[in-house]
């Protein structure tokens, strides 16, 4: 039997969570989420805020998925079509499951309906960026069919008195 579009995926692995669209509602608790897990004091994670997450789920064109316990938001991914000039990428910007649930695949099922969804949104790739030290997120990325295409580096001209 084929999913209803706006359906919950169903949990393979019995951990009793689940894979559904994220809604205006969850916003909250992504956004804390978000705060908990992220390193907002370095780059490139000082941009997360509502305005980041609210960003996505605004646009007609995205692919946002939260993992639900229950009624609690236990993850999500955020991601929408356009990148750079392009209207036919999609890009994943931001993905976190709660510290105590990482391990049960719950990542891997985010990612593969964000990208699911993007692709049924025409993206003819999908692009996302990690950073170098993650291994866990460049493990994951890598193991759901990413590959390292262009490299950026962020360069640094230290001005001011703390030169």
């Amino acid at each position: 039997m084929e999913r209803q579009e706006g359906a919950p995926a169903p949990d393979p692995r019995g951990s009793g969570v689940d894979i559904g669209p994220m809604a205006v509602e969850h916003l909250p608790a992504v956004l804390d989420l978000g705060h908990r897990v992220y390193e907002t004091s370095a780059l490139p994670y000082t941009s997360w805020s509502l305005t980041a997450a609210a960003g996505h789920l605004d646009s007609p064109r995205s692919s946002c998925r939260v993992a639900l316990s229950g009624t609690r938001v236990v993850g999500f991914v955020l991601g929408s079509m356009g990148f750079e000039h392009r209207d036919d990428w999609g890009y994943m910007e931001w993905i976190a499951v709660d510290p105590g649930l990482r391990g049960h695949g719950i990542a891997g099922r985010l990612v593969r309906e964000c990208c699911a969804g993007l692709e049924a949104l025409g993206a003819s790739r999908i692009l996302t960026d990690v950073e170098t030290g993650n291994t866990a997120s460049l493990a994951l990325m890598r193991g759901s069919g990413f590959s390292e295409n262009t490299t950026v580096m962020y360069l640094e001209r230290r001005v001011g008195p703390e030169r």
